[in-house]
């Protein structure tokens, strides 16, 4: 018994001098203390969380999809105050990335789950595969393009968001025709609805990164500046390859029907040419008709089509939605590769009117153009896709929306012709696609002709003509310094249903001439105007429109920077 109180009495001892060391370290902030784990106060927490709201809020002030982008920021970006725009932008699109990968896949899940498909059906599941891969191209772009953190890219960005956006209206788009849309598209409709939000919330952000989210300097600042009669984007070598006479051009490959080439198709051609090409390859084609469906794919770059000139080298096909293909996948030639131009080649689709929606040629490719070319169809001949993209010396025959898309698209010096549509139809030359305010697209046409084309002119007074309709909310077209016939009805514009986007679109007309240019009877929409000035009017020119100074040198094209 002795012995235990001994060794208790030691151990309480013990006990007390080891508390009384650490203690002593502890609150002496000794070197050798231990570590606190002093858990943070209520007041800390409800600092840290008004710090993390007020930069919720800040960064997503001015976004359409304010609640989105809020519940978006907070779930991907827990330490928001240490990021950067380009750092929140990115994370955003980066999971945008993984919603459209896991959308893709639903493609295969209907398949499986819906029998008994019709080929439109399937094509146009094909359509949307095809859209969800180049959105990812796009937004993967986009990401590298913010963290290289260069200045001049931005109106790059801005393009790149743009058809990414762009591509989920077009994937709905061609169940329009089918009987079970919406048994279809309920598969697709909240997924597509959330990827374009994010894709506009993430352009509205991006528009920051200069402090630019609330200035209006110009309409179109990726088209860039012109160079003479081109963009800046089209260099000295491609400049020199469109002013060059035909027969005096160097060709990689020959196509002639006659074996006199070598090929004697255009596809076969094309499939020779090199992938991902970063020098010009030329493919000549000799005169002819060919009727062939192209698609110039996404690793077909720096492609240039060159032909005996328009009505001698032909590319004709009629494939129409009334046969069972999308829009989207009507056209005779598709044109998809970056880059591309095209000079003195017709492109048509002669399905006829009955057909309704049947392309010549869809362009989305960026960098874009189009030289004396002429592209001939009724309803939905020219389909400007998406990015950037300039058409000179050019013809457009057609009825219904004949220039339609969501593209940044100038058109200088070129023939716009009405054709004589069915009995029960209007003609209407634009119907512009831009449904987000953000989004940095219109067609502008400057010192062009709008007119009646030859079959139309005998009959011209039994059919109604109009300068364009509104396909999406925020539709842009600007008619500048070109004539205007007398087949234009006074209203000049037709709405596409109702009300339905006639406050937020954007129509102009600019110092136009010809019998149906007068503005004195025009529709009085809150959305239409008289440009007054040449400092507005020069927000749609090549300049600034599609950046045209930085590229277009290098066609060969002829153009011009300004209005005239």
């Amino acid at each position: 018994m002795q012995t235990n109180k001994h060794f208790l009495l030691s151990l309480s001892i013990l006990f007390l001098l080891t508390f009384s060391i650490f203690s002593f370290l502890k609150f002496t902030n000794h070197p050798l203390s231990l570590p606190q784990t002093t858990k943070p106060t209520q007041t800390h927490i409800h600092i840290h969380k008004n710090i993390q709201t007020q930069t919720l809020h800040t960064h997503c002030q001015g976004t359409l999809y304010y609640d989105l982008c809020l519940q978006t920021l907070a779930t991907i970006l827990p330490n928001l105050k240490s990021k950067t725009l380009p750092d929140i932008i990115s994370a955003t699109l980066n999971q945008t990335v993984t919603e459209v990968r896991s959308t893709d896949f639903n493609v295969t899940v209907i398949r499986k789950k819906l029998r008994n498909l019709s080929d439109l059906e399937n094509r146009a599941l094909d359509d949307c595969h095809t859209l969800f891969v180049e959105t990812v191209n796009e937004l993967q772009s986009a990401v590298k393009g913010l963290k290289e953190g260069k200045v001049k890219t931005q109106d790059d960005l801005q393009t790149l968001l743009s058809a990414a956006m762009t591509n989920q209206a077009t994937c709905l788009d061609g169940f329009a025709f089918s009987k079970s849309r919406n048994k279809i598209r309920r598969y697709f409709r909240k997924s597509l609805r959330n990827i374009s939000r994010q894709v506009s919330n993430s352009l509205a952000l991006l528009k920051k990164i200069n402090g630019t989210s609330t200035a209006k300097t110009e309409a179109f600042p990726e088209y860039g500046k012109m160079s003479g009669p081109f963009p800046q984007w089209v260099g000295k070598k491609e400049r020199a390859l469109l002013q060059t006479d035909t027969n005096d051009i160097i060709y990689n490959l020959v196509v002639a029907k006659d074996g006199s080439g070598n090929f004697a198709t255009i596809g076969e051609a094309l499939n020779a040419a090199p992938n991902m090409s970063t020098t010009r390859f030329v493919i000549y084609i000799k005169a002819g008709a060919y009727y062939e469906y192209l698609e110039i794919d996404y690793n077909k770059r720096m492609i240039m089509l060159v032909g005996d000139g328009i009505g001698k080298t032909l590319i004709k096909g009629n494939r129409s939605v009334v046969d069972g293909w999308t829009t989207y996948r009507s056209a005779t030639v598709a044109v998809v590769g970056n880059n591309f131009i095209a000079k003195g080649i017709t492109f048509e689709n002669y399905a006829g009117p009955a057909k309704h929606q049947a392309v010549a040629l869809r362009a989305t490719s960026d960098f874009s153009v189009f030289y004396k070319c002429s592209f001939v169809a009724y309803q939905d001949t020219l389909y400007v896709h998406t990015f950037r993209q300039f058409f000179r010396e050019c013809d457009i025959y057609g009825t219904i929306d004949f220039i339609f898309g969501n593209a940044a698209v100038v058109f200088q010096k070129s023939n716009l012709y009405a054709r004589q549509p069915d009995l029960n139809q209007k003609n209407l030359f634009t119907a512009q696609g831009r449904d987000d305010p953000n989004q940095n697209t219109g067609i502008s046409l400057i010192e062009c002709k709008i007119a009646a084309g030859s079959e139309l002119i005998p009959n011209q007074t039994m059919f109604k003509s109009y300068l364009g309709r509104p396909w999406k909310q925020y539709s842009r077209t600007v008619i500048m310094k070109s004539y205007i016939g007398d087949l234009i009805d006074p209203k000049g514009w037709l709405e596409w249903s109702g009300d339905f986007a006639l406050s937020t679109l954007y129509y102009g007309e600019y110092l136009n001439r010809g019998p149906g240019s007068s503005t004195s009877g025009r529709v009085t929409w809150p959305g239409y105007k008289v440009i007054m000035n040449e400092t507005e009017a020069g927000l749609f020119t090549v300049g600034n429109f599609i950046q045209g100074g930085m590229w277009l040198n290098d066609t060969g094209v002829p153009y011009y920077i300004g209005l005239s």
